[in-house]
């Protein structure tokens, strides 16, 4: 039954929190509610812990709280996303969980407790590094990927730079022959020749 009770009452934390946290695009005026509604979601599932005893509503608690910080994690990533908010949202994660499992570890004794208590806290260490490395590979990736962009920006330039010194060279080298071939004419036809070439090849 007590079993039941609990569960019961972190379906209703779920479903307290999930209105406060849904939101995608907020304005600040719908960020600022979403704390307010997540606020309100923990202070009712912490009331509901209420109906519990012991270590049971010790569990409860820190369930309630550990989605209240989850929930406002996911609500600043969705406010301001970006690497250090998704971060920021796995760490939470992560504290969310070992609270939960360090308060259930208090039902054992002896060695037994304390070999839930080490797995609890290696799980959250675990965590951590893996958020802190998804953390650092994403904005390795970003700043490869601008380097990219502008290697290959640069190698673009590099490449217009080349085609139009080797149009400036064909025009030029073509512009010598037009007007070596003005030599075979003299006075006004060869000056005609001349300024019509220049005006071909663009010359002044």
């Amino acid at each position: 039954m007590k079993k039941l009770t609990i569960s019961a009452i972190a379906l209703a934390i779920g479903v307290a929190f999930s209105a406060g946290a849904s939101a995608q695009n907020l304005s600040k005026d719908e960020y600022k509610a979403g704390k307010t509604d997540i606020a309100a979601g923990y202070k009712t599932a912490k009331t509901g812990c209420n109906s519990l005893a012991g270590n049971a509503k010790d569990i409860c608690v820190a369930d309630a709280k550990g989605k209240e910080k989850v929930a406002r994690a996911e609500l600043d990533a969705r406010y301001k996303p970006g690497l250090k908010a998704q971060y920021n949202l796995r760490v939470a994660k992560a504290d969310a969980d070992y609270s939960v499992a360090r308060e259930k570890c208090d039902d054992k004794d002896g060695n037994v407790k304390d070999v839930c208590v080490k797995e609890a806290k290696s799980i959250r260490t675990a965590a951590k590094a893996d958020a802190k490395t998804q953390l650092k590979t994403a904005d390795a990736n970003k700043t490869a990927n601008q380097k990219t962009v502008e290697a290959r920006i640069k190698a673009d330039k590099k490449s217009l730079d080349a085609r139009q010194d080797a149009a400036s060279g064909k025009r030029d080298a073509d512009y010598a022959v037009a007007k070596e071939k003005c030599d075979a004419f003299a006075g006004d036809t060869k000056d005609r020749c001349i300024t019509e070439a220049k005006a071909r090849f663009g010359k002044s």
